[in-house]
C-alpha cells in the first residue's frame, strides 16, 4: 500500500465543486477511490446560512464537500491581507475541528493565499500544486511552507525556485470517463465535419475575434462548444462584462454553432467522441496559463481526433500530439491553420495518428498521474 491511500486529505480549492471540472476535481474524486478520505473545501459562499457545512458529496463515500462562509468580510484580503489571514487563521481553525480527524495531507490549488500552509500546524504533510500561471506576488507567496511542490508546467515551477521544497513537472490528467473507447474512428465525409471546444466561455482568455473568424469562414463546419455561457452555470469563474455578452450573442447567431452549456465529464466524454477535430483558441498575453498547458488536451487527445491550436509550449515538439501555429505573440495564422487541417482530415486523423494520441491520453490517466506524485513523495520522504 503506497502512501497516497488510507489517509485524511483535505483538498484547497479556488474553484467551487459543480457541473465543470477542472484538476482539483479531478484530483478529489481519484483519491477517494483510493481508499483516502478527502475533504473538498469549497472557496467562501458568504450567501450561506451555517458558517461551515460538511456534508457527503453522493459521488464516492469518501468523498465529502465543505461549504462555509466567513464571519467577516471577505474584501479584507485586497485591502488589509495580514488582517484578513488573522481572522482566516480562526477560521481555519474551526473547519479543522469540525472535520474532527488528523488531516494527514493538506493539497492546496490556491494561488491566492486564501489558505496559508502555515494555518494547518506541523502534523500534515503539504502539498502544493499551481496548475494555472502564478501572475501575482500572492501566488507565489501561497507555495510558503509546502513540502513539495507539483505543477503542469515547466514555466511554472520556474516561479517557485525560491523555495526548497522539491518540484516536480506532472502534466495534466484525463479522468477514466474520457479513456472508454478502444478504437480509433474514422472520418465520416458524407455529413458536416463537426469542431468540438470545451471550457468556461465567460472566460476574458479566449480569442474571441479569432475564434469568431474562424466560425465565420467555415459556415459548412458546426462548432460544439461545452462550457458555461451563463453566470448560473459557471462554478470555475468568469464575467458577465459586456464584451462577453456581445461575444456569446455573437456565437448564437451563427447557425453553424451549438451551445450546450456546462455539462458533466461523463456527459463530455460521450459527446466529444463524434467530434472530427478540437480547436483552442487562447490569447497567450491574457491567458491564465500563458500558452503553456490546457487540461482540455489530455480529454481531446482521448479520443484520438486532431486539435487545432494556438501555440502551447508543453506540446511545442509534438506535433503528433497537437497542430498548432508557432507565434506565441498573436494567433493571425490560426485560422489559415485550421483551414488546412480540415480540408486534410483523413490524414490528420488516420487510425496510427489517432492511436497515438489516444495511447498518450491513457498513460496520463489521473490514476497513473496519482502514481507519478506518489513515487515522488515516496523518493523524497527517503532523503
Amino acid at each position: 500500500m503506497g502512501y497516497l491511500t488510507g489517509k485524511t486529505i483535505l483538498i484547497l480549492s479556488p474553484q467551487a465543486w459543480g457541473k465543470m471540472f477542472v484538476s482539483k476535481h479531478h484530483y478529489a474524486v481519484e483519491l477517494a477511490k483510493r481508499g483516502n478520505k478527502v475533504y473538498f473545501l469549497n472557496p467562501p459562499d458568504q450567501k450561506r446560512k451555517e458558517q461551515i457545512d460538511i456534508e457527503p458529496s453522493g459521488l464516492h463515500d469518501n468523498l465529502f464537500f465543505i461549504y462555509h462562509r466567513l464571519n467577516f468580510s471577505y474584501n479584507l484580503k485586497f485591502r488589509a491581507l495580514p488582517v484578513f489571514h488573522w481572522l482566516i487563521k480562526f477560521h481555519i481553525q474551526k473547519i479543522v475541528r469540525r472535520i474532527n480527524e488528523p488531516l494527514s495531507i493538506i493539497w492546496s490549488f490556491d494561488l491566492g493565499s486564501l489558505y496559508p500552509f502555515r494555518f494547518f500546524g506541523n502534523t500534515s504533510y503539504k502539498v502544493f500544486h499551481p496548475v494555472d500561471e502564478p501572475l501575482l506576488k500572492i501566488a507565489i507567496d501561497s507555495a510558503k511552507g509546502a513540502d513539495i511542490i507539483f505543477s503542469v508546467t515547466r514555466e511554472i515551477l520556474d516561479k517557485y525556485k525560491i523555495y526548497s521544497a522539491p518540484k516536480h513537472f506532472i502534466n495534466h490528467g484525463v479522468s477514466t470517463e474520457f479513456l472508454g473507447s478502444t478504437k480509433t474512428n474514422d472520418v465520416v465525409m458524407d455529413g458536416s465535419i463537426r469542431v468540438g471546444f470545451s471550457g468556461n466561455l465567460l472566460r476574458g482568455d479566449i480569442d474571441r475575434d479569432t475564434l469568431l473568424d474562424i466560425i465565420h469562414q467555415n459556415q459548412t463546419i458546426i462548432f460544439e462548444f461545452w462550457g458555461s455561457h451563463s453566470v448560473k452555470d459557471a462554478n470555475i469563474g468568469g464575467g458577465v462584462d459586456t464584451p462577453t455578452i456581445n461575444f456569446i450573442e455573437a456565437l448564437k447567431k451563427y447557425p453553424n454553432v451549438k451551445l450546450h452549456g456546462a455539462v458533466s465529464s461523463r456527459q463530455l466524454a460521450s459527446a466529444i467522441m463524434d467530434m472530427h477535430a478540437f480547436l483552442i483558441c487562447y490569447d497567450i498575453k491574457k491567458d491564465q496559463s500563458k500558452g503553456t498547458n490546457y487540461h482540455k488536451v489530455m480529454e481531446y487527445l482521448s479520443t484520438g481526433k486532431v486539435i487545432i491550436s494556438n501555440n502551447i509550449t508543453t506540446y511545442s515538439n509534438r506535433p503528433d500530439l497537437v497542430q498548432m501555429i508557432a507565434e506565441r505573440e498573436n494567433n493571425n495564422l490560426l485560422p489559415a491553420l485550421f483551414k488546412d487541417v480540415v480540408a486534410n482530415l483523413f490524414e490528420f486523423n488516420s487510425p496510427e495518428k489517432q492511436q497515438v494520441r489516444m495511447n498518450f491520453a491513457a498513460e496520463n490517466s489521473y490514476s497513473k498521474q496519482i502514481d507519478r506524485i506518489e513515487e515522488k513523495i515516496e523518493a523524497e520522504m527517503k532523503r
